[in-house]
């Protein structure tokens, strides 16, 4: 190979590694940007990686906002619900609890996620 051929080679490699880094560094992956399946993958990473006690703005931090949500006060206790779409179930465009991941708070602070707390919820 010709002098020529690699520096355009090794100039084109460059480009490429550059562009990445700015796209990486400047365009940040936000559940508002993602497409559905894309959203859905991210929502099921993050989740898995929550803790008990984060406070309600941490989690929005995280995810974005909650596709459904839903809140009631119970004696003196705010008790708020967040639906994040974690898994595909019907083609018809629209969001359902069923698709859902629920995430439970009680003032302001993360106390249970999951369908099974979510129905414990529902029958207290």
């Amino acid at each position: 190979m010709n002098s020529k051929a690699i520096r355009l080679i090794l100039i084109g490699v460059a480009s490429y590694a550059v562009l990445a880094f700015l796209l990486i560094a400047f365009y940040p992956d936000k559940p508002e940007n993602m497409d559905w399946q894309d959203r859905e993958e991210y929502n099921k990473v993050q989740i898995s990686k929550l803790e008990l006690g984060i406070t309600r703005a941490e989690v929005m931090a995280l995810l974005g906002t909650p596709d459904i949500t839903e809140a009631k006060m119970q004696d003196s206790r705010e008790i708020q619900v967040m639906f994040y779409r974690t898994q595909h179930v019907r083609a018809d465009g629209m969001t359902t609890q069923d698709e859902c991941t629920p995430l439970l708070f009680e003032n302001e602070a993360l106390i249970a996620w999951g369908d099974g707390a979510y129905q414990t919820y529902l029958s207290s």
